[in-house]
């Protein structure tokens, strides 16, 4: 069992926790990830590890309620215990010394850019950050995120704060400033992850986005998470999460993503009845 050492709300429906998980937090490098069991009945949970205290012996997760599980998840308190936390779990970023490293964020997907800004900064790279989301008070990280940049740009579809636009705007703008970016780390929704793709695509900047498909396993034996890179298949719980963003199929990979929403659906209206911000279990299986 592993310990909820610590809970705290982020914005509407995303939450961060910290987990006991001594061996993990010794070993966990950026860009890694964990699958989580909530009980012996549960959906298994691909989460990214965001950071960790090896002297604590806990690993932090950042959580968005998207389902019935995560929703289940979010339930839980400070004290409560997970049953499973297998980790770590997929390749390392790949950290060098680029120069300028520009990493985008969006909305949840700025969770796991968070570690990966670190690391480059770490590496010597200087690190152009820019994170967004729909409106303000959905926005996390920012915090965190201007402290390990050399420079934060922040953007709301909605121009509640920041940039009135998205992340790929500023992204653009510095492209035609002439700014020598040596590599573009994007991570958060598909469509999002596919837009910065074609914006550094036609200047053959170098990209990277970490994938977050169907995932049953985290060992590649079950064949959840294919996806086509460079028109070869890959597993992403062991290929990556990360790839090349120019070689990705994002066609694919967004009808696989909607392989479940049926059943999925099914699953929060027939399991789960909600009174305020809580979710409830309603029947049984």
């Amino acid at each position: 069992m592993h310990e909820i050492t610590e809970k705290i709300d982020l914005a509407h429906t995303v939450f961060q926790m910290k987990v006991k998980a001594p061996l993990i937090a010794k070993k966990r490098k950026a860009g890694q990830f964990v699958i989580l069991r909530l009980n012996e009945h549960g959906e298994r949970i691909p989460l990214t590890i965001v950071d960790s205290d090896e002297k604590e012996g806990t690993i932090t997760l950042i959580v968005q309620e998207v389902g019935r599980s995560t929703e289940m998840l979010g339930d839980m308190q400070k004290g409560d215990s997970i049953l499973d936390v297998v980790g770590p779990l997929g390749k390392p970023t790949h950290i060098d010394d680029f120069g300028i490293v520009v990493c985008v964020g969006g909305g949840i997907g700025t969770a796991p850019v968070l570690p990966i800004a670190k690391a480059m900064k770490q590496a010597g790279n200087k690190v152009i950050s820019i994170i967004g989301a729909r409106t303000k008070s959905l926005l996390i990280l920012e915090k965190e995120m201007r402290e390990t940049s050399d420079e934060l740009r922040v953007t709301t579809d909605d121009g509640s704060y920041g940039h009135h636009g998205f992340v790929t705007q500023v992204l653009q703008e510095f492209i035609d400033e002439g700014m020598k970016i040596g590599c573009v780390v994007g991570i958060g929704p598909v469509p999002m992850m596919r837009a910065v793709s074609n914006t550094t695509r036609p200047y053959n900047i170098p990209t990277v986005v970490s994938l977050n498909p169907i995932m049953v396993d985290g060992t590649g034996m079950c064949g959840a998470c294919r996806v086509t890179i460079a028109k070869k298949t890959q597993f992403v719980c062991v290929d990556g999460p990360e790839f090349n963003g120019h070689d990705v199929d994002f066609d694919e990979l967004v009808l696989r993503n909607r392989s479940y929403l049926k059943e999925e659906k099914m699953a929060m209206e027939e399991f789960t009845y909600h009174e305020g911000d809580k979710c409830y279990e309603r029947s049984k299986p």
